[in-house]
């Protein structure tokens, strides 16, 4: 293969090392259980149906700006152990699509959903929903135990892996755990914009860019200077990234997100959006926004209109232009972090477009 093809279309070489390994990785089993199958084919479906890939890059042009050569031997086990970040991820979105209930995920059913209508529409005994349930929690299972599977046996040498390795299970640990918070933040209702940007750090920054950063530099042989620089930037990145995922989960397309507008309001989810809007409300003596903003929060039957009137009160109060500020002072921030780098080119160029994809992206 052209060496130039990885950096050029790192996507699709993503894509061919996840549909090999979950090829591999189910073979047996179905020759075994063939009934396993139709579970199977879900993760398949889910992983190779769309994404951005955002966390195999950030990993690769860790990789790369550590002095990783795509012309080297390991490139291929490179390719191999950051794509298993998407079973990660797969994992989390499909267990977070049942802990928030969703319908749609890339404008289609999601797993519970899937396997809610697999068991109606073939009579089985039971609760269609209770199946779909267990089926979620499976599939997702089946995708954190094969992302560990396919990190750990990608061709390369054991001294590389070993040097991944402690980035592998911190993030592994961390989105857990900022999955955690989130549901329990939910729970307690605690709406300060200090809880909002604490999940956000755990549960987004050091999953979606810190820790594959890390990851793919420590794979390169980095030290831990250039690892706590890339680090500092994978941060600011990654809150940013999540703010403006606040932002579409209330102003964006449906037609573009793949998921109905509001959604992030109907399942209660304390956005720092949302916790500035309350503040800045009360703050402002606004107390219809204010009403407005905090009932729509959790309200799962929220209309479309409901939705617009609560994109009122948000932009009406200021939340929605602090937010943006804040997005900007972390690009700013990320971008003389990594000018500090002193990255092996091409990564700073590549990097620096990714902050742009990451932060001003539309879906």
């Amino acid at each position: 293969m052209d060496t130039s093809a990885y950096d050029a279309d790192l996507p699709a070489n993503v894509e061919r090392a996840l549909a090999g390994f979950l090829e591999r990785a189910g073979a047996e089993i179905r020759r075994t259980e063939p009934s396993v199958g139709v579970g199977i084919d879900a993760l398949a479906g889910f992983v190779l149906g769309g994404g951005k890939r955002l966390r195999p890059t950030f990993a690769w042009w860790g990789w790369r700006g550590a002095g990783g050569d795509p012309a080297g031997p390991d490139v291929e086990g490179v390719l191999q152990a950051v794509a298993s970040l998407e079973l990660i991820q797969a994992c989390a979105l499909i267990h977070d699509d049942l802990i928030d209930s969703s319908d749609s995920r890339r404008g289609s059913p999601t797993v519970h959903i899937a396997g809610a209508k697999l068991h109606a529409d073939s009579g089985w005994l039971g609760s269609p929903s209770t199946f779909g349930l267990a089926t979620a929690v499976l599939v997702g299972d089946l995708a954190l135990a094969w992302a560990d599977d396919m990190f750990g046996e990608a061709p390369l040498p054991p001294a590389a892996l070993a040097a991944a390795r402690p980035a592998w299970r911190a993030m592994r640990t961390e989105v857990l755990a900022g999955q955690y918070l989130d549901v329990r933040t939910q729970a307690t209702g605690d709406a300060s914009p200090e809880a909002a940007l604490h999940i956000c750090k755990l549960k987004t920054a050091a999953y979606t860019v810190q820790r594959p950063l890390h990851l793919g530099a420590a794979l390169g042989g980095a030290d831990e200077t250039l690892i706590a620089t890339l680090r500092e930037f994978g941060d600011e990145v990654g809150v940013a990234f999540q703010l403006r995922d606040d932002l579409l989960g209330v102003f964006g397309d449906p037609s573009v997100t793949g998921k109905p507008a509001g959604d992030d309001l109907r399942e209660g989810k304390r956005t720092l959006l949302v916790a500035l809007g309350l503040q800045r409300a009360a703050e402002q003596g606004k107390e219809a926004a204010e009403k407005v903003i905090s009932d729509a929060i959790g309200d799962a039957h929220l209309s479309e209109e409901a939705v617009e009137t609560v994109r009122e009160a948000l932009r009406d109060v200021g939340a929605v232009d602090a937010v943006e500020r804040r997005i900007d002072e972390l690009t700013d921030s990320a971008m003389a972090a990594l000018d500090r780098a002193h990255l092996a080119e091409p990564a700073p160029a590549a990097l620096t477009g990714l902050v742009v994809k990451a932060t001003q992206r539309t879906y």
